[in-house]
């Protein structure tokens, strides 16, 4: 059930939410990717359904391409697009195990990027006659993906992160670093300035660091705890944190848990500074449209602790965002 002021989307997946993600080109285009191998495009305004389709396997991560076409990976190793006006679909290619995330540079390059359980991240163009333009290898699982300003950040299972300048696709490696987390990643998410990122684990914390290798920037890093409880016999217990969404205009950020929470965060000052009422389930997807004002929660049990015999129903939540509810506390450093 939706919360006052939410909106619970009609037609949700029958299976986990396995990503959310608002067009970079409307304020209400909205697609879900789902393990009951679907996609799903809504009118989250008006709480429509537009358009579905089924693909071959469960569905991990899904972007848009541009403003009417798809693009989506899952288990089936395929990069799949889908125009979602004709309802044509193509296979840009493949990799050799699932597609675990996908990405798209809408500021700068137009480039889509795939990550995968192979291994690998391929770069791949649609203005381009073979799509491909370049692959990079790396010697751990790719776990998410995230790019904007001709930047890309991989994150991968050994907990190292790469830096990629997709404008120089010759030599586009630019930094790899081994993150500050103790343990897996889950999420990695780019600032909307370009200048930085967050990462989350599965050991509840989250991880602000800069590109900038200057001594003052690198000052500014920080991690923290998150997504924890305490339980009557004293024990902390801990929730992974599964997603991670900045602000498009602010720059502060929400993080979604396996506890059914989601915080809004001022990494500037950092500070908390909206815990929301508790979901049913798992917090497993986020995204703010491009206007800031709607912010879409993907809601799934995510089977950290196995089986359930009677899990909650996945859901959609909107949630409208106000203006001065997702500002900084203070004007942030330039």
């Amino acid at each position: 059930m939706a919360h006052v002021g939410e909106t619970e989307l009609l037609d949700a997946p029958r299976d986990t939410v396995s990503s959310v993600k608002f067009s970079a080109f409307d304020s209400s285009s909205l697609l879900v990717s789902s393990w009951d191998k679907s996609v799903r495009l809504y009118d989250a305004a008006a709480n429509r359904l537009r358009f579905s389709y089924s693909l071959d396997a469960a569905v991990l991560g899904v972007a848009f391409a541009d403003q009417h076409v798809a693009v989506s990976g899952g288990l089936d190793k395929k990069l799949n697009t889908v125009d979602l006006h004709t309802s044509q679909q193509l296979v840009l290619g493949a990799h050799e195990d699932a597609v675990k995330c996908v990405a798209v540079d809408h500021d700068s390059t137009n480039l889509i990027a795939s990550g995968s359980w192979d291994k690998s991240v391929k770069l791949w163009d649609l203005r381009t006659q073979h799509h491909l333009v370049a692959t990079q290898l790396h010697p751990h699982k790719v776990h998410s993906i995230d790019a904007t300003k001709g930047k890309l950040v991989v994150a991968t299972a050994d907990r190292r992160y790469y830096i990629y300048d997709l404008r120089n696709l010759e030599n586009p490696l630019v930094e790899e670093r081994v993150g500050s987390l103790k343990y897996m990643t889950r999420c990695v998410s780019l600032m909307p300035n370009g200048d930085g990122y967050a990462t989350a684990s599965i050991e509840g914390r989250i991880s602000v660091e800069f590109f900038d290798n200057s001594e003052s920037s690198q000052a500014r890093k920080y991690a923290f705890k998150c997504h924890r409880e305490k339980m009557e016999d004293g024990i902390e217990k801990v929730f992974p944190v599964n997603a991670l969404a900045f602000h498009p205009i602010h720059g502060t950020f929400v993080s979604g848990g396996s506890d059914g929470n989601v915080f809004l965060w001022d990494g500037f000052n950092k500070k908390r500074l909206r815990h929301y009422p508790r979901y049913p389930t798992g917090v497993s997807a986020l995204s703010f449209n491009r206007d800031g004002n709607l912010l879409a929660v993907g809601c799934s049990y995510t089977y950290e602790e196995g089986e359930q015999q009677n899990k909650q129903p996945d859901a959609i939540y909107i949630r409208p965002m106000g203006e001065n509810e997702t500002r900084p506390k203070t004007v942030a450093p330039q």
